[in-house]
């Protein structure tokens, strides 16, 4: 059942699909935003089980504080059985993803959907 996505910050809005929490990341992503968004991504993350999807097509800018939270999401997930997907189409931020290594261990895709047919595996491993 999707519900319509609520506000929590300027910078996250947050519902769920098909059993799975999408936290939509909004505008510029750098260290204020990333303080905004932590302490919910690291609750979500640290549901034991947690089926969660990263949402970064709405982002405007984003830095090393967005990939940080990216990495810490992903170890937080694993470290809880967890499973964490990545929606990503900003050829900008996918180079980045791509640069730092980062979409080997979250392999972005371009859709809910698309992410959501993923087989339910760990994201990426080491």
């Amino acid at each position: 059942m999707q519900h319509d996505p609520a506000p929590l910050t300027r910078h996250l809005r947050v519902h769920q699909d098909r059993g799975c929490t999408v936290l939509e990341f909004r505008g510029e992503i750098d260290i204020a935003a990333a303080m905004e968004i932590a302490p919910y991504l690291d609750r979500v993350t640290g549901r034991p089980g947690a089926r969660v999807v990263i949402d970064l097509r709405p982002v405007e800018f984003f830095d090393c504080s967005g990939l940080r939270l990216l990495y810490r999401a992903r170890q937080r997930a694993l470290t809880h059985d967890g499973r964490l997907h990545l929606l990503c189409t900003d050829p900008l931020t996918l180079r980045v993803l791509r640069v730092t290594g980062l979409n080997r261990l979250l392999p972005p895709r371009p859709s809910l959907d698309a992410a959501l047919a993923q087989p339910e595996t760990t994201s990426g491993t080491f």
